[in-house]
């Protein structure tokens, strides 16, 4: 299941471009380290950059938010665009 894209204005560096955010449920058999490594590769083959600031412009940004039932980001709580994605994904399953 794919949510909607949402389209938000940067956080902390204000100076770039906005950010494209959605959120996909998918099963695996992967351990989370293992899915969580396997994402990090993905950034890293995408040309993300890791020296890069925190808040400043990224490629691609993917994250675990939520595995099996329990929310593991606190960003979910903090970040209405992020909640508002992953919610849409859960009502829909």
């Amino acid at each position: 299941t794919v949510s909607s894209l949402i389209k938000t204005e940067p956080i902390g560096i204000t100076d770039q471009p906005e950010f494209l955010n959605g959120a996909l449920k998918i099963s695996t058999s992967m351990q989370r380290d293992e899915l969580n490594k396997l994402l990090k590769q993905i950034e890293d083959e995408m040309g993300r950059d890791r020296e890069a600031p925190k808040f400043g412009p990224r490629i691609i940004d993917l994250d675990i938010v939520v595995w099996n039932t329990e929310i593991v980001d606190n960003d979910y709580y903090d970040r209405s665009f992020l909640r508002d994605a992953v919610d849409e994904v859960l009502s829909a399953s």
